[in-house]
């Protein structure tokens, strides 16, 4: 069965923006995708699952203690809070650590079924000692880390495919080699300074459908079969939409369908488990955001079920 994390708290009333308006981008995506999937019948209420609490311990494996304690806490300075970029409250910093234990227990079902998928996470631009991006803490690094603490996993590898790069990720990780850490992002885009990554493949500007899939095709398989690893974490923003306003690229939302469908079957044809993070999606219409990434969850029911 294809189990989904709910997102646990979705924030009402929502963060303000600076005119004193909700901010309805990038909040109200993770209470309408899985009201479409149940609407149309993709899934049912027995595949949703709301995460239980996050043990700290599991933060400070990957997060500085200072900055966790600053966090929780609500004492984070000014100009931490201007790029994370909303104003923090306990409600969203709970809301980030219940994320994160969602992208762990999406583990335990992805060693038992192939799959499992959170609705949100994917927050990759959180740094050990910082957040920004709209990320408080990286789920994906939280995860990987319990993975192999508790000896689940040997060899992970992060397929991140969100426009913008896993910078926070990629930095984390840049010192372990259980760990390789692969983004495919705008080369124009946030952030204005890229990290290393263990791979890094930078599109530019208008990348079409064809130019991004047909390096995805090329990469992808080498890459399994070359880091060979047990343990799979896509991220999977649908930011590279043409209607995105702010992923500059130019995939259309067919070549987003085509870009998850392979990530599926290069990791279910290996039996390699895979978690799914949701990631960005800016377009100004707010059906366009969840109709791609209801793609995502219908492509994993075909595959895997």
């Amino acid at each position: 069965m294809l189990k989904i994390a709910h997102d646990p708290i979705f924030c009402h009333p929502l963060p303000k923006g600076p005119n004193g308006e909700p901010h309805r981008f990038p909040m109200a995506k993770y209470e309408l995708i899985p009201e479409q999937l149940l609407y149309e019948g993709t899934c049912t209420y027995d595949n949703f699952f709301s995460p239980s609490h996050l043990d700290e311990h599991w933060i400070l494996g990957v997060h500085d203690t200072t900055y966790w304690e600053d966090l929780k806490n609500v004492r984070i300075s000014d100009k931490m809070v201007r790029r994370i970029g909303f104003p923090l409250n306990q409600r969203l910093i709970e809301r980030e650590t219940r994320i994160a234990q969602g992208t762990i227990e999406c583990c335990h079902f992805a060693l038992t079924f192939g799959v499992s998928m959170n609705v949100a996470g994917g927050t990759h631009h959180a740094y050990a000692d910082r957040g920004e991006g709209f990320c408080l803490l990286n789920d994906v690094a939280i995860a990987a880390n319990y993975l192999l603490s508790k000896q689940l996993a040997t060899n992970i590898l992060v397929v991140d495919l969100d426009v913008h790069q896993g910078n926070g990720t990629a930095v984390i990780f840049q010192n372990n080699p259980q760990v390789f850490t692969f983004s495919m992002h705008g080369k124009d885009n946030y952030p204005l300074f890229k990290e290393k990554s263990d791979l890094d493949i930078e599109l530019p500007t208008g990348t079409q459908d064809q130019d991004y899939l047909r390096l995805l095709y090329e990469t992808l398989p080498f890459l399994i079969d070359q880091q060979r690893p047990d343990f799979v974490f896509y991220i999977s923003g649908v930011d590279i939409l043409e209607t995105d306003k702010l992923g500059k690229l130019k995939v259309t939302r067919e070549g987003c369908y085509r870009r998850d469908e392979f990530v599926f079957s290069q990791c279910k044809q290996r039996n390699i488990p895979v978690v799914v993070s949701m990631g960005g999606g800016y377009s100004p219409r707010l059906a366009d955001i969840v109709e791609a990434h209801c793609n995502t969850y219908r492509i994993a029911q075909q595959l895997y079920f």
